[in-house]
């Protein structure tokens, strides 16, 4: 690795990407892979997840050069299988270690950079081992600082951030930019996509979801409503997750479509004039990216409370309406609906603040900047 008075320059452009686990640190992973890939065509990347993270289905799909480690998070229950899963985790750990000296020392590795999840944090950890210390760039999705990133703040040559963060510890480092969202969710066309689900374009469409794997409270909140929904001038497109999907598609009808996963995002916030979900970060940023309103309806039990402080943000620019667990129950939940779907002055002035915090260029945003990293760092 080369490096001259201003920028640090790959020779090889060997780089690693470490992230999963969830929609959230996967495809931010991706997308500034993919952008990588489209500026340097002769770059390698090799991207490293969990066994056990939503990666293990969408690297081979997508044909990506990647290692998957045998790790997973710490379990925080007290039944016999949470506490059986810890004791194995110090094994886990050390599997994975030597997996990841053994890519490094094939692969050489020039750069590594962090999207969060616990399959990032050993891979970075062994870059800052190496005798000649390999830079590492951290990308930060949420309002509050993941684990991770607090962990190697001080090792890191960068951090991008996608919400202000006020962390004394962060502040030299960190450089604002939103966080990288799939190249192709602003493109969807609501026409087609109202087909494809055959949708009545004459109604208004609520888009509910809960994440990538889906969310339990919100779809037991969405069943105790869902019945109002026929019947009235409004139809529901509702991702349930994997594992919930058979306990709600009963309730498939003309007007409300239930689906399990949706690969083609693009088109369901192309087709919604409101979205109902959870305020995970990559969800919000494809949200105002989109430039949809939004009820957001924060898990309560997110790390640091980062999804509330996410939605809060939203919130107060005038973007969404926002429900704590502990104060939502069936009728607020369907009257809110139904009076933004009838309110279309409301609806395009939360569309217009939405769009003030979206910021669709951020993956080319993080690769400018991982592309000239100071070589003072």
């Amino acid at each position: 690795m080369a490096k001259t008075g201003v920028i640090l320059i790959l020779d090889n452009y060997n780089i690693i990407i470490a992230g999963g686990g969830t929609g959230g640190h996967l495809f931010p992973a991706i997308a500034i892979g993919e952008e990588i890939k489209e500026r340097i065509p002769q770059a390698q990347i090799h991207f490293i997840g969990s066994d056990f993270g939503l990666e293990a289905k969408v690297f081979p799909v997508k044909d990506l050069l990647h290692t998957l480690l045998p790790i997973r998070g710490l379990q925080r229950g007290f039944s016999y299988d949470s506490l059986i899963k810890n004791l194995v985790l110090p094994f886990r750990i050390i599997s994975s270690l030597l997996k990841i000296r053994t890519l490094f020392k094939d692969f050489k590795p020039e750069l590594v950079i962090g999207t969060g999840g616990y399959a990032s944090a050993l891979p970075l950890l062994m870059a800052t081992m190496q005798k000649t210390s390999i830079p590492i760039i951290l990308q930060e999705q949420n309002s509050f600082p993941g684990i991770t990133t607090r962990w190697f703040a001080n090792k890191a040559s960068l951090i991008c951030i996608a919400f202000k963060i006020n962390d004394k510890n962060l502040k030299h480092k960190i450089v604002l930019t939103g966080n990288p969202i799939r190249n192709n969710i602003v493109l969807g066309e609501k026409s087609l996509a109202l087909k494809e689900y055959n949708l009545d374009e004459r109604k208004k469409t609520v888009f509910v979801f809960g994440g990538s794997q889906g969310s339990a409270f919100l779809n037991k909140s969405m069943e105790k409503i869902i019945n109002r929904f026929n019947g009235i001038s409004v139809q529901i497109l509702w991702q349930t997750g994997d594992n919930e999907y058979n306990n709600y598609k009963k309730y498939m009808s003309d007007s409300i479509k239930v689906t399990p996963f949706i690969n083609d995002m693009a088109s369901a916030y192309a087709l919604s004039d409101l979205v109902v979900c959870r305020s995970g970060a990559l969800t919000l940023s494809e949200v105002t990216a989109c430039g949809k309103p939004s009820i957001l309806i924060p898990f309560a039990a997110a790390a640091g409370n980062h999804q509330l402080k996410n939605a809060k943000i939203l919130y107060d620019t005038g973007a969404s309406i926002l429900f704590e667990e502990k104060d939502l129950n069936h009728d607020n939940l369907f009257n809110k609906i139904n009076h933004l779907v009838n309110n279309k002055v409301k609806l395009d002035e939360m569309s217009s603040a939405s769009k003030t915090l979206g910021k669709p260029n951020a993956t080319k945003i993080i690769v400018d900047h991982i592309m000239k990293i100071n070589s003072n760092v």
